[in-house]
């Protein structure tokens, strides 16, 4: 599975892009996915704010 999330630091999304690469996913799996992705995107938006401090 391959998948590009863009998203604000307080969970909104952008943009969401995802392919199934050699096996199909299912709804459980693609909602971890976006929980990951969200997650990191709080992580990065603090990581930023850190850095312009």
């Amino acid at each position: 599975t391959d998948m590009n999330v863009v998203c604000m630091g307080d969970g909104t999304f952008i943009e969401v892009q995802g392919t199934a690469e050699g096996a199909p996913f299912d709804r459980a799996q693609l909602d971890k996915l976006l929980d990951l992705a969200v997650a990191g995107c709080g992580t990065l938006t603090q990581m930023q704010m850190d850095a312009l401090k």
